[in-house]
């Protein structure tokens, strides 16, 4: 079976869901923020402040290929990785299914905490983060073979509903 890939932006769920929804499958559960980090041996928040944003692009595409190269896990993608016009083609071609979680302001401000460690949020977070929603929400409703709303729910009834539109 081919992998199943979760977008969606800060605060949806992608980890959390993700991870359970790889254990609902049997399958391994991969997260292209979590391979950055450990790979770089850096936090996100500081390769942005070292390095910028675009060196951290470079690392998550090659690592969004190399991911996508692998089959039957459940990868979950940084809430950015899925806009390059590259990564787009990537994943249009790669067959698996898409997952956009897709969560209101009011729902994700408190799961996010708009902390240092979400760098693209650091000013005027709630702006920061409608105004990334609204840039995203078009590229995500794009890609995704299934929109899951998330919002007054918990994680096992989303993770049910994963799964019944995966048959």
């Amino acid at each position: 079976m081919a992998s199943v890939i979760i977008i969606g932006p800060p605060g949806s769920g992608k980890s959390t869901l993700g991870r359970q929804l790889a254990l609902a499958l049997s399958r391994e559960f991969r997260d292209t923020d979590s391979l950055i980090e450990h790979e770089t041996g850096e936090k996100i928040s500081q390769i942005f402040v070292d390095r910028g944003e675009d060196w951290f692009r470079q690392v998550e595409m090659q690592i969004l290929e190399r991911e996508l190269a692998a089959s039957d896990h459940v990868l979950s993608l940084g809430g950015g990785a899925p806009l390059s016009e590259k990564a787009q083609n990537l994943l249009r071609n790669h067959g698996a299914p898409i997952i956009f979680l897709d969560i209101s302001l009011s729902t994700a401000a408190p799961r996010v905490g708009f902390n240092r460690d979400r760098p693209l949020l650091l000013s005027n977070p709630r702006a920061a983060w409608q105004e990334l929603m609204d840039k995203r929400r078009p590229i995500y409703e794009a890609l995704a073979t299934h929109t899951i709303s998330v919002d007054g729910k918990k994680p096992k009834e989303i993770v049910d509903e994963i799964l019944q539109v995966l048959k």
